[in-house]
C-alpha cells in the first residue's frame, strides 16, 4: 500500500496517508492520547478512530475525507456557531473522562490549571469539513482548563486576522460563543484569556528561537513569530469591543 505525506503540519514529522488511514510516530504520550480520544468518540463525539500500531511502530488513526478550515472561505456566522458547539461538546465529553494513573502528556505550553483534558489545538487548522465536520491532530492533548482551551479556538477561529475590523470579528466571535453556550462568567471572562493565550502562544515560538527547539524556531522565523505578535496586540487592543459583543 503506497504511503503519502500529509502536508500542512508543523509539530509532527512523518505523518503519512496510508490507504484509509493516517500514521504518526508512536510516541509516549500516545497511549493517553489514544485513551481520551476513545473516551470522547464513546460519548458521541465524532473525532479520527484510533486503530493501534502498526507493524513498524507507529500510531494508526483514521483518515478524515474533506479539507481543513482554513483552506476554505472565511466561515459564515452559522459555520461558526456549529463550530462552537463541537468544542463545546467535546469539552462536556472531556470532562468525563478520568485519566489513567500512569497518564503521559506532551504539550508544548504550560496550562493554567487542569480541570480537564483538551484538545489544546482547536483551529481551523485542524478542522476537517467534508461530509463531515472532525477535529483532527490530538496529539498534543492534554490537562488544561476549559476557558484556556476555549480562549485558543475562539480566538483561532474568530480573531485571527489583525486585519480585519473589529466589528467584524466581533460578530464572529459572538457566533462562535453563543454556539458554545457560554454562561455569563465565560463570557465576561474570556477576552482577558484570549489576549493571554495569544501571548503565551507567541512567548512560545520567541523562546525557542534562541535555544534553537524545533519546529518551534523555524515556525517562529518563518512568520508565525511575527503573525501571533499582531494577534496577540488585535486581540488584547479591542477587549472593550469583544466584551461588548459577548454581553448582547
Amino acid at each position: 500500500m503506497q504511503e503519502h505525506t500529509l502536508s500542512g503540519g508543523n509539530a509532527t514529522d512523518r505523518v503519512l496517508h496510508v490507504g484509509e488511514t493516517v500514521r504518526k510516530p508512536w510516541t509516549a504520550a500516545t497511549p493517553s492520547v489514544t485513551a481520551f480520544v476513545r473516551a470522547v468518540l464513546t460519548a458521541g463525539v465524532d473525532v479520527p478512530q484510533p486503530l493501534g500500531k502498526d507493524e513498524d511502530g507507529r500510531s494508526v488513526q483514521e483518515f478524515v475525507h474533506g479539507t481543513r478550515a482554513m483552506d476554505l472561505a472565511p466561515m459564515a456566522l452559522d459555520d461558526l456557531t456549529r463550530v462552537g458547539s463541537i468544542v463545546r461538546a467535546i469539552h462536556d465529553a472531556s470532562a468525563e473522562f478520568i485519566p489513567p494513573e500512569n497518564a503521559t502528556w506532551e504539550s508544548a505550553i504550560p496550562a493554567p490549571g487542569c480541570e480537564l483534558v483538551c484538545h489544546n489545538d482547536l483551529a481551523p487548522w485542524n478542522l476537517i469539513i467534508g461530509e463531515r465536520w472532525v477535529f483532527i491532530d490530538w496529539d498534543a492533548a492534554a490537562p488544561s482548563t476549559r476557558l484556556w482551551d476555549l480562549a485558543y479556538a475562539t480566538q483561532a477561529f474568530t480573531l485571527n486576522d489583525p486585519s480585519q475590523s473589529p466589528h467584524a470579528a466581533a460578530r464572529n466571535l459572538a457566533a462562535f460563543v453563543d454556539g458554545y453556550g457560554a454562561d455569563e462568567a465565560t463570557r465576561t471572562a474570556l477576552p482577558a484569556e484570549m489576549g493571554r493565550r495569544a501571548a503565551a502562544m507567541h512567548t512560545l515560538l520567541k523562546d525557542a528561537a534562541p535555544a534553537g527547539r524545533e519546529p518551534w524556531a523555524s515556525m517562529y522565523v518563518n512568520g508565525h513569530g511575527a503573525h501571533w505578535s499582531a494577534a496577540t496586540r488585535y486581540v488584547e487592543a479591542h477587549q472593550d469591543i469583544w466584551l461588548n459583543a459577548l454581553a448582547d
